[in-house]
């Protein structure tokens, strides 16, 4: 674990110097660093500090390593904290992990079970093992009937244990439980009979069914026909439509969880859809409205394989995310193989969500039939809490099967309602394979095209006027220039970005900043030269990473920090944000150089509350749904050459006063080989700043003014 140093001294140099492989080891470096204070505006500003600093003799410090089956590679993370102005520290001890559960202690499955009024069964061989219990065929002991083979007076059963300690059952009896008695009778999932607890397990007793998709696709050679294909995603819609108006999404669609009823039955080509222990609420019960939106990127619910884009970002299930689940699986039974199968390593997650967003629908399913395409195009255009079209979806598909239901290799007597609400579309919408919806839908703008867009993304925010200027595409040798301007302007950096070695930045005269530095150095960041800073009472106000590994950091004088702790990391430390957060601290500033994340949170930013939103392509959705009380205040843009997200970095101004002027608060443009994104968003309540008293222009030169 990296090692959290608080207080105001220099760090320790590692024990031995490391080059670090996102700067430039070849050309010397330079260093700029210039100080600038209110009250000496139009004087001598001092001149520049200049050194040439050759980047291989930079030092770096190794703190985590991650291993994987394929590499050894070092992760360099550095924590560093300025402890909070008068006697509270601020300072604490290393969090608790938390205490996992000892499956190794776990009590004997009985040997006779008997729960909730059921009969006397004994426990036979196992079916299969997942992350909320076991599952085994259970044989009824003395049956009236020897050849009963479904019901509840079936002689054989599936029982499914899980232990009164195991992660799902804290509280009582496990969650799944409440999921089946809401879902009871409803198509295609399984019924249960009986459960209870007998001894030491919850006891959950229901139809015994036949093979998986994943077991008749294994045992087929790997193979499935089109036709079995488009039956199964016929059948599976239908099923998933009336889960959906239950209330509820799966959250976990995958070959595995998909059915057939036991073979010699009337049931053996029936589909069914099993374990709901991942199964969560898309309709709130006391509103009967959609649940809100919500992102928590460190939590991933499903399947890496088969799991939408949206459930690997840690987005709130909605009914999008069974559909682009049930997508990819159609596709894999179809081709037997998915792009983004064999990703490895502690980040696999994160890579196999960048492929399946960057994937067109066209690459995805090249070689397979139009339907396919058609497919996962539309399911995976679809918003947090937009309707699915089920009739329309598997109007698709119906046109590649035969026409005789009672022949197919699915039964799809549960779609037949839903075809019938199509009736004749069905031909429109298979002669027009680009058609983006039916007449009576408006076209999708398509958010998954399998390239990255360049854009630039400016943020304006509502304020009494000032004078404000800012400046893009700047060479580090002209950087010193724009800034030494400003400042006989009277104006403060407040905002800094860069894209391709060039900078961008504002200047500010209603900052309220009294003083100002900052540094343009080779390191990321320099962290003598903040902590030497931090003791003269500047915080960092801004940051920003070139590609070549180089910062610009710029600290100020008056600012509303009361303290103040940054982190560099080879990857997006939401846990450490997640656990500053609980301390009091909210992220103020965050830069990215090369494939290093650099975030930095502080106490008295005056925020009542903060979310993380991650996205592999502009977050547009995730912005909008913040809006309400939130608004971006700075843009933070992330390299491609690592598997994790750009930075979008949002702050809050629910400001309740008149708005006079909006003028450019933030800028930064989208990486040109980059499709990842990241924001935070902040509630704040801010005072309305004062309007400057050398100039109330905006830069137009009086054109708008």
């Amino acid at each position: 674990m990296p090692q959290l140093r608080s207080g105001v001294r220099r760090g320790r140099q590692p024990a031995a110097a490391r080059r670090d492989p996102c700067q430039n080891t070849q050309a010397p470096v330079f260093v700029r660093s210039t100080r600038r204070t209110a009250g000496r505006r139009n004087k001598d500003k001092g001149g520049v500090v200049k050194g040439e600093v050759n980047a291989a003799d930079i030092l770096t410090e190794a703190s985590d390593k991650a291993v994987d089956s394929d590499r050894v590679e070092e992760v360099k993370e550095e924590v560093v904290e300025r402890k909070m102005n008068g006697n509270d520290s601020g300072a604490r001890g290393s969090d608790k992990g938390v205490g996992a559960e000892d499956e190794g202690t776990a009590a004997p499955l009985p040997e006779r079970v008997q729960v909730g009024g059921s009969p006397a069964y004994k426990i036979e061989k196992k079916l299969g093992k997942g992350g909320f219990g076991q599952v085994y065929v259970g044989r009824r002991i003395n049956p009236p009937n020897p050849n009963e083979r479904t019901g509840s007076g079936a002689v054989e059963v599936a029982m499914k244990f899980e232990h009164r300690s195991s992660k799902g059952c804290n509280y009582g009896p496990p969650y799944e439980w409440q999921v089946y008695n809401a879902l009871g009778g409803s198509h295609g999932i399984p019924h249960v009979h009986f459960k209870g607890r007998q001894s030491d397990y919850y006891i959950m007793i229901m139809d015994m069914l036949g093979p998986s998709l994943w077991d008749v696709w294994n045992n087929n050679s790997h193979m499935m026909s089109i036709e079995m294909v488009a039956c199964i995603a016929i059948e599976a819609i239908s099923i998933l439509e009336k889960l959906h108006s239950r209330g509820y999404v799966h959250g976990d669609v995958k070959p595995e969880n998909f059915l057939l009823g036991p073979p010699g039955t009337p049931d053996e080509k029936k589909l069914f859809l099993v374990d709901l222990g991942l199964a969560t609420r898309w309709r709130d019960t006391s509103t009967s409205l959609h649940v809100d939106y919500d992102q928590r990127p460190d939590v991933f619910r499903g399947t890496v394989r088969y799991a939408s884009a949206h459930a690997h970002l840690g987005r709130t299930g909605s009914r999008r995310d069974d559909l682009e689940s049930l997508a990819y699986t159609l596709i894999f039974l179809l081709r037997g193989r998915l792009p983004w199968q064999g990703f490895q390593g502690e980040n696999k997650s994160f890579l196999v969500c960048k492929k399946k967003m960057s994937t067109s629908p066209e690459a995805l399913c090249c070689f397979c039939p139009a339907p396919f395409r058609q497919f996962v195009e539309y399911v995976v255009n679809l918003k947090f809490d937009e309707k699915p079209n089920y009739a329309k979806y598997i109007s698709l598909f119906d046109g590649i099967v035969g026409p005789n239901p009672d022949i197919r290799p699915i039964n799809t007597e549960g779609a037949q309602k839903l075809i019938y609400q199509v009736g004749q579309k069905r031909g429109r919408l298979m002669m027009d394979e680009d058609e983006g919806g039916g007449d009576d839908e408006q076209p999708k703008k398509k958010v998954r095209m399998g390239m990255p867009a360049t854009q630039w993304i400016s943020v304006y925010n509502a304020r009494r006027p000032m004078k404000q200027r800012y400046h893009y595409n700047v060479a580090d040798t002209r950087l010193v220039q724009h800034i030494e301007k400003g400042t006989e302007d009277g104006l403060f950096i407040s905002s800094v970005a860069s894209c391709s070695n060039l900078w961008a930045l504002i200047m500010d005269a209603g900052t309220g900043f009294s003083d100002q530095v900052y540094e343009l150095s080779p390191h990321f960041l320099h962290k003598e030269w903040i902590m030497e800073k931090w003791e003269k009472n500047f915080y960092i106000s801004a940051i920003a990473g070139a590609d070549n590994g180089s910062s610009l950091v710029i600290m100020s004088k008056g600012t509303q920090y009361l303290q103040q702790s940054y982190k560099v990391s080879e990857s997006f430390p939401f846990k450490w944000i997640n656990k500053k957060w609980r301390e009091g601290f909210y992220v103020t500033a965050m830069a990215t150089a090369g494939a290093r994340w650099a975030i930095v949170m502080s106490r008295g930013a005056g925020f009542s509350d903060q979310v993380v939103e991650l996205d592999f392509l502009y977050p547009s959705e995730g912005i909008h749904r913040r809006r309400n009380g939130q608004k971006i205040f700075t843009l933070r843009p992330y390299a491609m050459q690592e598997p994790y997200p750009e930075a979008y970095e949002m702050f809050g101004a629910s400001i309740e006063v008149r708005v006079v002027r909006a003028l450019l608060s933030s800028l930064e443009l989208k990486r040109p080989n980059g499709a990842e994104f990241l924001f935070t968003g902040s509630k704040k309540r801010l005072p309305m700043v004062p309007s400057s008293t050398e100039s109330a222009c905006c830069g137009c030169a009086g054109q708008r003014c």
